[in-house]
C-alpha cells in the first residue's frame, strides 16, 4: 500500500529533488522553460548527451570518435579524468519556430556556463583537452566552418588552455540528427553538438563538496549510519585527504601554467 503523502511532504521531496539536480535548473528553466524540474526532466537532458557520447557505436560518420578516443583525449594525467559536458542547442518547442543555429553559434553556446552539466566558472580555469560531438546536418558544409569556429574559441579572451597541449580539441562528426520523445521538453533540433572538457574548473564542485561533508562530520552527523554497516571512522578522513590531494593537483595544474605564461614574456 501507498501512504498518502501530505502538502508538507511534497513540499519537502520537492525541495530535496530540486537540491539534487541544483545545477541543471538554469538550463531547465532558462533554455527548456520548465520552472520546476524533476527527475524526468534530468533524466531525458542527460539521455540526450549520453546518446551523443555513444552514436559512433550505432552510426556510421565521416569523423566519428569512439568511447576509447574519449578516455585517450580528455585524459592527460591518472587522477584529472572528470570531464565537464556540456551541450547546444537547448531549446524548448515554443521557441525553436523562431530560432536558427550556425556552426559557429552552436559552437560559441556549447562552451557557455549556461550549456554545462556542472555548475563551475570555466572562465577561472584552464581547458586541457575538449572533445566536440557534432550530430546532423554539419555535413552538408564543410568541415573548414567548425576549424574556423574552433579557432575562434581558441582566440577568445574569456576561454584559457594550458599551454603545453598543442592542439586541445577532438572533433566527432555524425549525420545522423538528435531525437527527442513526443512529449519532451526539448525540441527537435537539426544539428547539435555535446562537448566533453577537461578544465581545471572542475575543482569548484569538488571543493564545495568538501565544504559540505566537512560541516557535516564536524558534528559527525550520520556518521553513525556508516559505522553501523562496518565503515571504520578514519575512511572518512582517507577520503577526504583523497578529494584535497585531487583539487591541489588541479591547483597546481593552473599554477605550473601561470608560470610559464609569465617566463614567456
Amino acid at each position: 500500500r501507498y501512504l498518502p503523502v501530505s502538502n508538507q511532504g511534497k513540499q519537502w521531496y520537492q525541495r530535496r529533488v530540486r537540491d539534487h539536480i541544483l545545477f541543471l535548473q538554469p538550463i531547465c528553466r532558462e533554455k527548456l522553460a520548465v520552472e520546476w524540474p524533476n527527475y524526468y526532466n534530468l533524466n531525458r537532458l542527460v539521455a540526450q548527451a549520453v546518446s551523443s557520447f555513444t552514436g559512433s557505436l550505432r552510426f556510421d560518420g565521416s569523423l566519428n570518435v569512439d568511447l576509447n578516443e574519449f578516455q585517450t583525449n580528455l585524459v592527460p594525467f591518472p587522477s584529472v579524468r572528470f570531464p565537464i559536458v556540456s551541450m547546444a542547442p537547448l531549446i524548448s518547442k515554443e521557441r525553436i519556430a523562431h530560432t536558427s543555429y550556425n556552426t559557429s553559434q552552436v559552437v560559441n553556446e556549447v562552451f557557455e556556463e549556461k550549456s554545462q552539466f556542472v555548475k563551475c566558472n570555466v572562465k577561472q580555469g584552464l581547458y586541457m583537452s575538449c572533445c566536440l560531438l557534432f550530430r546532423g546536418d554539419f555535413e552538408q558544409n564543410s568541415s573548414s566552418d567548425i576549424n574556423k569556429a574552433i579557432t575562434n574559441i581558441k582566440t577568445r579572451k574569456d576561454t584559457h588552455f594550458v599551454d603545453w597541449m598543442p592542439t586541445g580539441f577532438k572533433v566527432g562528426l555524425n549525420s545522423n540528427k538528435p531525437r527527442v520523445f513526443p512529449d519532451d521538453d526539448m525540441a527537435e533540433v537539426s544539428r547539435s553538438c555535446v562537448m566533453l572538457s577537461n578544465s581545471t574548473a572542475v575543482q569548484q564542485p569538488w571543493q564545495r563538496l568538501i565544504e559540505k561533508f566537512q560541516r557535516m562530520f564536524r558534528k559527525r552527523a550520520f556518521v553513525h549510519w556508516y559505522v553501523g554497516e562496518g565503515l571504520e571512522e578514519s575512511e572518512f578522513d582517507v577520503a577526504l585527504s583523497s578529494v584535497q590531494d585531487l583539487i591541489q593537483e588541479y591547483e597546481e595544474l593552473t599554477s605550473d601554467n601561470a608560470i610559464d605564461d609569465d617566463d614567456s614574456y
